[in-house]
């Protein structure tokens, strides 16, 4: 297991006329922090649905740790969609209560599966979210960071995180950024779809451009910095510039 993602000549297209994903390639290590980077459209939220089976590739390969998608994969993949999709009438402890079951707890044989309640419940309290509350009583920004709590808990080797700190007040983004996404494996590797990029750089190893379908780079934040002599915030706006 080299990679923990990898695309050969990847495409997706919806139908005759659109082509969300163009002929791509791409390699991702394990223990790396990267930032999917595009503008609306480019094709990030394909390319996470796709690793994470819920599409099928309209030509090509993608692989998750050597195996194509699906329930094998999903035991070592941890998925937060850009979108509410959660029960809204439990309660944030429920919540909790069942990921706990449905996944399990980390054991030493498979330290790569299962769900940490007790993580959960930690970062949960550090954000003041009352764990009896339903979510449907939360804000959209608390249940952002619910969903997100949940999704960091498990113990995965590929967290695919789609706009993950969207809804967020900038007060708490230090925290998810420093604290949750930190907590995750060393060995793992999470994927971060977001506009946000200035508040996602610090915790960058990498980024991935997407434009148009395809990849226009795939850099190490530091080459960036030091190649460009720029943040890659300011490397998106250069790129993307309307």
């Amino acid at each position: 297991m080299s990679k923990v993602l990898t695309c050969e000549h990847l495409s997706k297209t919806y139908g005759k006329e659109k082509t969300a994903l163009d002929n791509i390639d791409l390699s991702l290590d394990f223990g790396r922090i990267v930032g999917l980077l595009g503008p609306n459209g480019s094709g990030k939220t394909t390319l996470i649905k796709l690793a994470n089976g819920l599409l099928q590739p309209s030509a090509g390969v993608l692989k998750i740790a050597g195996m194509t998608p699906g329930p094998e994969t999903k035991e070592i993949v941890s998925y937060l969609p850009d979108a509410d999709w959660l029960p809204d009438w439990m309660r944030v402890e429920e919540l909790v209560n069942m990921f706990r079951d449905f996944y399990g707890t980390p054991s030493e044989a498979k330290a790569y599966i299962g769900f940490d309640a007790a993580k959960a419940n930690e970062m949960l309290a550090r954000l003041n979210i009352d764990p009896k509350a339903r979510l449907k009583t939360l804000s959209k920004g608390n249940k952002e960071k619910v969903q997100l709590v949940l999704a960091m808990s498990r113990a995965a080797k590929l967290y695919l995180l789609d706009e993950p700190i969207g809804g967020v007040d900038p007060a708490a983004r230090d925290y998810i950024l420093n604290t949750i996404i930190s907590n995750y494996s060393k060995d793992a590797t999470v994927v971060i779809s977001t506009h946000l990029i200035e508040d996602i750089e610090p915790v960058l190893d990498e980024a991935v451009f997407l434009k148009d379908g395809k990849i226009f780079a795939h850099r190490a934040v530091d080459d960036i910095r030091e190649t460009e002599g720029m943040s890659v915030d300011a490397y998106f706006r250069e790129v993307f510039k309307c």
